[in-house]
């Protein structure tokens, strides 16, 4: 297993995608100093005997209850047990494994008073690949994610469930055969674990990085859409997106035309098409994913910052020996991002979605109707075009935002919270929506290309063509079709269309594409 090696502070994007692919994660071992400190600041903090949020007191509306010495340790062990109170089905493993990561770069700054043990427990359940069973319902995104950390913090003490592999077993089982002891907490080390914004962060990361992936993807299957319609690619010419100046644009209409680039499909109605416009799904395409995209990397610079900062509270200052209390948790940031992130994925598979019935409509897309040989005695592409816009309609109504809501908790001590678990969590079942309607619309356009033979479209894009040959073949009359969109989606989600077109020639989420 591949280890990225986190900077605490200063971890890049691609780092966070390496994990969430897969990658195990430690800190830089420069860092131990830094922690060290920190506990040590707590042990002095605690002499002074001063009363100090979370570290000798309760914790939320009990913040005024005084815990004596002699508890401290068992005052840290029942906030990981009663704060763990999730529900609903647990994380997808991917996304708690970024959490734990996440999670690891913050203890490491130096900030949260933990010891070098506590973090070096996170490295090895990350190594070893001891997954913490959590359910996914019951943060509102404010004083931490509080639940669902509760339940990583719980099996790192031996409480709960781990995944092994994908055995799942009792979390004290799984850390005795890794030879691992169980975390006993000492002073301020539950509260450190369970608050902080990381759960909602890995999700909205994971929601951005599949965003990604359907972005590009997007721009493939709309420039083969746009080549079985006969569409132009004068609309893509980078004189008119320059005049605008978005970036998302430019780079967009700029991959679009590259896609297209040397297709006979596109040479043949050069000259003589008495059409003067496309419709909008294909003419406007660049306008459309270029602002989708900007709001990605909008999203990617906010995330990447939340990624690197340090959510907990109270915050511990080793120079001063303070604890001061703040607002860190608060996941506001994380909120908004995911809720833009929301509105592109919503916007990509609307667009692809129109593209798919412009494609089965031969009024407007000069094809046979519904894209089948044999129109009334066969349905061809009907329905798949009703399923892309169910799936749309779906997306449609997820992606109302979810940071404009609060609700009052802890006996409205925390009276204003941010729903980012929510608003984060939505993103991975969204995106996957998304990749349906762009799936159906794969298989809807190289079906229309099919219709053009022996006239080729553009090389990169016969490679696509290929690709979808030979998982489905064309539809010359009606059969099953649920095989072949579940093959055509698997084709989007692994990011097989996308290498088969090279993802130089595609924009991503931290900055321009190079031309």
């Amino acid at each position: 297993m591949q280890t990225v090696v986190l900077n605490p502070g200063a971890v890049p994007l691609s780092a966070w995608r390496e994990i969430y692919r897969g990658a195990a994660a430690a800190i830089d071992p420069a860092a131990y100093p830094v922690i060290e400190a920190s506990a040590r600041a707590v042990a002095e903090i605690l002499a002074k005997g001063a009363p100090v949020y979370g570290i000798n007191t309760g914790f939320g509306k009990l913040a005024s209850v005084r815990i004596d010495a002699a508890d401290l340790g068992t005052l840290q062990r029942n906030i990981v047990l009663s704060h763990a109170a999730g529900v609903g089905r647990p994380m997808p493993v991917s996304v708690v494994r970024l959490m734990m990561a996440l999670k690891l770069g913050s203890l490491a700054q130096g900030a949260s008073g933990v010891r070098v043990e506590t973090v070096k427990l996170l490295e090895a359940l990350l190594a070893k690949g001891l997954t913490p069973v959590i359910p996914c319902q019951g943060s509102v995104g404010a004083s931490g994610d509080l639940a669902p950390l509760a339940h990583m913090a719980a099996a790192m003490i031996g409480v709960g469930d781990m995944l092994v592999g994908d055995i799942r077993v009792p979390a004290a089982t799984a850390l005795a055969d890794a030879s691992l002891k169980p975390l006993v907490l000492g002073a301020k080390e539950g509260l450190a674990l369970l608050n902080g914004t990381q759960f909602s962060t890995a999700y909205a990361l994971a929601g951005l990085f599949e965003a990604e992936n359907l972005h590009h993807a997007a721009l493939v299957t709309g420039a083969l859409s746009t080549d079985a319609a006969r569409g132009s690619d004068a609309p893509f010419d980078p004189r008119i997106h320059l005049l605008r100046r978005h970036q998302g644009q430019i780079d967009s209409a700029d991959a679009l035309r590259r896609l297209m680039m040397g297709s006979a499909i596109r040479a043949s109605h050069l000259i003589g098409d008495e059409r003067v416009q496309d419709p909008y799904c294909l003419r406007c395409q660049p306008q459309v994913m270029g602002a989708a995209l900007d709001i990605l990397r909008q999203a990617a610079e906010t995330l990447s910052t939340e990624a690197n900062g340090v959510t907990d509270n109270p915050l511990i200052f080793p120079e001063t020996n303070e604890a001061l209390s703040g607002g860190n948790f608060h996941a506001e940031p994380v909120a908004f991002a995911a809720d833009i992130i929301a509105l592109a994925i919503c916007e990509i598979g609307s667009l692809a979605e129109r593209r798919i019935a412009m494609l089965v409509d031969p009024a407007l897309s000069g094809l046979p109707a519904f894209l089948t040989p044999h129109p009334g005695l066969g349905s061809g592409f009907m329905i798949p075009q009703v399923t892309a816009a169910a799936l749309v309609s779906e997306n449609k109504q997820r992606a109302h935002p979810a940071s404009v809501d609060s609700i009052p908790t802890s006996a409205n001590q925390e009276d204003h919270v941010s729903m980012a678990a929510h608003g984060a969590r939505r993103l991975l079942e969204m995106v996957e929506n998304a990749c349906g309607v762009i799936g159906i619309e794969l298989l809807a356009a190289a079906q229309g290309c099919d219709f053009h033979r022996p006239l080729a479209t553009s090389p990169p894009l016969e490679a696509v063509r290929g690709l979808v040959r030979r998982a489905v073949p064309h539809l010359d009359e009606d059969r099953y079709f649920h095989p072949d969109l579940e093959k055509a989606i698997a084709l989007v989600t692994s990011g097989a269309i996308v290498e088969a077109v090279g993802r130089d020639v595609l924009p991503g989420i931290e900055g321009r594409t190079q031309s």
